[in-house]
């Protein structure tokens, strides 16, 4: 049986890129760095850049790491887009929470996720 996640691992094909990304624009703390593998403290959760030749994030879907924001959603998305993230589409709202999805550096699928107020 599984006692808990010990990491997520996203491919990257640019590890100094990648790594920038989660340090500078998401302003998480790298554990690790180097050539092929780095780590990174999402909050307790270790995500992995994993750098591979043939790393590419898939382009219908996989996996999605979700991030709670330090403040508003509209206030992250607002630095996010100060520092170059790659934004599309809009907050969207739903009974569980509300979404807004980005990429990072390498096209990896992201997103910031508040719950339902009340």
């Amino acid at each position: 049986m599984a006692q808990g996640v010990a990491a997520v691992w996203v491919p990257v094909t640019d590890m100094q890129r990648a790594v920038a990304f989660y340090c500078d624009t998401l302003g998480l703390e790298v554990t690790h760095e180097g050539d092929d593998w780095s780590e990174i403290d999402g909050g307790g959760l270790r995500i992995g850049l994993n750098a591979r030749e043939d790393a590419k994030p898939a382009s219908d879907g996989g996996a999605v790491i979700t991030f709670q924001p330090d403040g508003s959603i509209e206030d992250e998305i607002a630095t996010l887009k100060e520092r170059g993230a790659d934004i599309e589409g809009s907050v969207s709202e739903h009974p569980w929470g509300r979404i807004m999805p980005f990429k990072d550096s390498e096209g990896n699928e992201l997103q910031y996720y508040t719950p339902p107020q009340g």
